[in-house]
């Protein structure tokens, strides 16, 4: 399990008048995480029906690439940035299985 490739899902649920600051704040995110070691696949979604809904589609090396990513100063900086503009953050670890 360990070298397993890692899929990551956060979702992300902004505050309707916060919409265009979030996402230009996630959209920020995009290119530095893709340069990441151990980072395959790096896709922002939003939602067609509900503005306010983010998906990231990640997919990892391992998970300890992973966990080094979620330790970088760029998200900190996100995350102090983007403090009180986010209704729900939920982020699952998922592996691929067919």
């Amino acid at each position: 399990m360990k070298n397993q490739t890692l899929t990551i899902v956060a979702r992300i649920l902004v505050k309707e008048e916060k919409r265009e600051f979030v996402k230009a704040e996630l959209l920020k995110l995009i290119d530095i995480t893709r340069a990441e070691d151990g980072c395959i696949r790096y896709d922002l979604h939003q939602d067609n029906d509900n503005e306010n809904f983010f998906l990231f589609y990640e997919k990892w090396e391992n998970r300890e690439l992973w966990q080094k990513h979620m330790q970088n100063e760029h998200l900190a900086q996100y995350l102090e940035a983007t403090e009180g503009a986010v209704e729900e953050f939920i982020v699952n670890e998922m592996s691929l299985i067919a």
